[in-house]
């Protein structure tokens, strides 16, 4: 029997990468008065790898990205209004009030009635607690950990930490590299539900469904897949 169920937080249960998206097209617009030579959004994502490792995941890093992109691509002309409506546009993003997944708000509940709750996401760790704590869930979860990456070795350290039988545990999240392939290597099964933005770094073509893994539509078909585990 599933006892413990995890989930990733952003794109899982509520809505991000969509705001990303959103505040990148206004740094484009903001760019726009200036001569750019070359596409912004592959400059863009390419400073943000380059600064992955030193600023890690989440708005700061997104923010100190696009203004070294904006610096770069104007050769220093970049205006300090300019730089300001960059700050301001990230500023509006991080106030947006959290809009939770299709069938997450009646479902968490469902499960937790029944589970024991986790939720395992990377980010800043300011960030990830205001928008756990706007979300409205923060009560169904028993367990709540922030990281700065996922990998085997972070997960197997984290449910050692918690006392969860990796025998009893399933994940649920939209990443293949960060939810999906490392609880596979432990051995648990893990549900993907894929999102419609996906930033490239997460993306992963897997070309066989490995063993334990399962794709949904939303997390309101959690439930039915427990059943279909338990039924085994």
């Amino acid at each position: 029997m599933i006892e413990v169920i995890a989930f990733d937080a952003d794109d899982t249960l509520w809505y991000t990468e969509t705001l990303y998206v959103m505040t990148q097209a206004r740094f484009k617009q903001i760019l726009s008065p200036y001569e750019i030579n070359g596409d912004i959004d592959a400059r863009l994502y390419e400073t943000e790898m380059r600064n992955l490792q030193t600023f890690g995941y989440g708005t700061k890093g997104f923010t100190l990205s696009m203004i070294e992109t904006a610096i770069e691509l104007t050769d220093g002309r970049v205006r300090g209004s300019d730089i300001q409506k960059i700050i301001d546009a990230v500023r509006a993003m991080m106030r947006k009030e959290i809009q939770l997944l299709d069938h997450v708000a009646e479902t968490i509940p469902l499960l937790a009635a029944e589970r024991t709750l986790m939720i395992i996401t990377k980010g800043d760790l300011l960030e990830q607690e205001s928008k756990i704590a706007r979300s409205g869930l923060a009560d169904h979860f028993h367990y709540i950990e922030i990281v700065s990456h996922k990998n085997e070795d972070v997960y197997r350290k984290l449910l050692q930490k918690s006392g969860v039988d990796i025998g009893r545990f399933l994940m649920v999240g939209n990443s293949m590299p960060s939810d999906i392939l490392p609880i596979l290597a432990l051995g648990a099964p893990a549900a993907h539900i894929p999102h419609d933005v996906t930033w490239a770094h997460e993306q992963v073509d897997v070309q066989s469904e490995p063993h334990g893994y399962y794709e949904l539509e939303h997390v309101g078909q959690v439930p039915r897949l427990l059943e279909q585990l338990e039924s085994q």
